[in-house]
């Protein structure tokens, strides 16, 4: 399997081995490792038989809040993945994220680029998709996405798993 991680984070597949399928001709991603395992998919020559989106980072703002979030990116970008993190789920314990037992690794090396990719990505290019068995799972409480906006968009593209009392890792 190919798994793209979300935006900041690095080996958090763990989290998410309960709904993975371990097989050579599946890609996954979570939050904007959903983005490129879907960009991957459009892209590649490999076969692939299923793309699974984990809470797939998908946003409804405006342009005015966008440059909101670039600012207090700028401004201090640890606080603001500490923050995006603290929301979506985790907990900092000894200077180190912690979900369950799982501590994920918070590279900080992202940027600003990045960050404005995430807030705009062109979801309509996930018809390009053809062939390929698309899963999406969404996480009922999940506080970083648009929520309705993303079951809506996706319920034409693949099958949705909405998971009960989920937050953005999908868990409770």
């Amino acid at each position: 399997m190919k798994f793209f991680s979300g935006f900041c984070l690095s080996n958090e597949k763990d989290v998410f081995k309960e709904y993975l399928e371990d097989n050579e001709f599946v890609v996954a991603g979570f939050s904007k490792g959903a983005q490129d395992a879907v960009d991957y998919a459009i892209n590649s020559n490999n076969r692939i038989d299923k793309l699974q989106l984990l809470s797939p980072a998908f946003f409804n703002y405006s342009k005015k809040l966008v440059d909101i979030n670039l600012n207090a990116f700028k401004k201090d970008k640890r606080k603001y993945i500490d923050t995006f993190l603290s929301k979506a789920g985790l907990i900092k314990e000894n200077d180190k994220w912690r979900f369950e037992n799982y501590y994920l690794d918070v590279n900080y090396n992202c940027n600003e680029e990045e960050l404005l990719s995430l807030f705009t990505f062109d979801w309509e290019k996930i018809k390009k998709i053809k062939d390929i068995k698309i899963e999406i799972f969404l996480g009922e409480y999940d506080k970083i996405i648009a929520l309705k906006k993303a079951e809506e968009f996706f319920s034409n593209f693949g099958e949705i798993y909405f998971i009960k009392k989920a937050n953005h890792f999908l868990r409770s």
